[in-house]
């Protein structure tokens, strides 16, 4: 008898079917009818009250999201994370064909809701934010080993907060093979040696990777601000499309020591890091009366939630206030935000209004997101997150 005809059957309460019924993964506990307790990772079937099967997905009562859908009739198994990382590695090949560092799997848009996997050649991060996925890590290895057969290791990145939310512990452990301290990956012929072990998230920020392409476009001749660095992304493409000089700032020892090795790592000597608050920074620049041609704001995300967007938007504003005057007549503000609750129209008001308080010009002249290999799910919002907007300044 297979997998599927023995899970149990949860059903949908009434009217509580349209979203599903259109393609979103996320059953929320109360759209569910009352049933007996089930273990967190659970495999059930989902039912409307009217009988539809809406296919199988994984339970977890300890999160607000019950349900994640996986749109399937078919047992969970490795052949059936076979099959997925193999759609979402030919995707990943086809868009990026000369590449082989890439996000391989970005959850839901995959269809493997709660898992995360970024590639660095012949190693993976990966991170786990459900339960279903949790349960079945060693699955999800055999799977990566048939699809990248040349796979020397994958490291568990199991430190984001919302694992908390499903019930889970955090922390980050080795799962297969060996990550050695630093990996060497090339982005638009940038060489950059990043970490797994002691990098942020899963090692670096792979969504910003058009943007920083577009930067290198724009930047010849220009003087370059980039704030929050991490690791020198959008400062080292502006170097290579020959910015006349580049400064990156971040307030993190560890980012700013691994930018200045990749700048090293590429020869770029009119390249500088500097350790420092950014908001900070912005501020004592304006008192000094210094100035910029292009100024980069790349922060982390100011806000989770709702809950929190009107304290974010106050952290927005006040560092494109401070970078407008910064920026000199004709030059531009590149601003970004990884905020998905913040939407790019609510950005660009943002924008504007510091603009006006300043007494500053602005003409949006390129709007960008987040890299194809993470894709967006168009019924899920939630999947759009990255907005990277670029302004002249008159």
């Amino acid at each position: 008898m297979s997998q599927n005809a023995e899970i149990p059957i949860l059903k949908l309460l009434p009217s509580m079917h349209g979203r599903i019924r259109e393609g979103h993964p996320w059953v929320f506990a109360e759209s569910l009818k009352k049933h007996d307790p089930l273990p967190a990772g659970s495999l059930v079937r989902l039912m409307t009250d009217y009988d539809y099967d809406c296919g199988i997905g994984f339970y977890n009562a300890h999160s607000s999201i019950a349900i994640r859908l996986l749109h399937t009739h078919e047992d969970v198994n490795v052949e059936f994370f076979v099959n997925r990382l193999r759609s979402a590695l030919a995707i990943r090949e086809r868009v990026f064909p000369t590449m082989n560092s890439y996000r391989l799997c970005f959850g839901e848009s995959d269809e493997l809701p709660g898992l995360i996997i970024d590639r660095y050649g012949d190693y993976c991060a990966m991170q786990c934010l459900s339960a279903g996925m949790d349960a079945r890590i060693d699955m999800i290895i055999s799977a990566l080993k048939e699809i990248l057969p040349s796979l020397k290791g994958v490291i568990a990145k199991h430190d984001s907060p919302l694992r908390l939310k499903e019930g889970l512990q955090q922390g980050e452990y080795i799962v297969y093979g060996e990550i050695p301290d630093n990996i060497n990956i090339q982005e638009h012929d940038i060489q950059l040696e990043i970490s797994l072990v002691h990098g942020q998230k899963t090692g670096y920020f792979l969504d910003q990777r058009l943007n920083r392409k577009w930067v290198e476009q724009l930047s010849s001749g220009l003087d370059v601000l980039d704030c929050f660095t991490n690791q020198g992304g959008f400062a080292l493409h502006a170097a290579k499309g020959g910015a006349k000089s580049v400064l990156g700032i971040d307030s993190a020892k560890q980012a700013i020591e691994a930018s200045k090795r990749n700048a090293e790592l590429n020869k770029y000597s009119h390249v500088d890091f500097e350790q420092a608050d950014v908001f900070d920074f912005l501020k004592s620049s304006v008192q000094a009366g210094k100035t910029w041609d292009m100024i980069i704001l790349d922060p982390p995300a100011f806000t989770k939630s709702k809950a929190t967007l009107a304290r974010a938007k106050r952290g927005y504003a006040e560092i494109n206030r401070q970078a407008l005057k910064l920026i000199r007549p004709g030059g531009f503000l590149v601003s970004a935000s990884c905020s998905q609750h913040l939407s790019a129209q609510m950005l660009i008001e943002i924008v504007q209004t510091e603009s006006k308080r300043v007494n500053r010009t602005l003409r949006l002249i390129h709007s960008g997101g987040q890299s194809p290999c993470h894709p967006i799910l168009p019924i899920m919002p939630e999947t759009s997150y990255l907005k990277c907007l670029t302004f002249e300044v008159q």
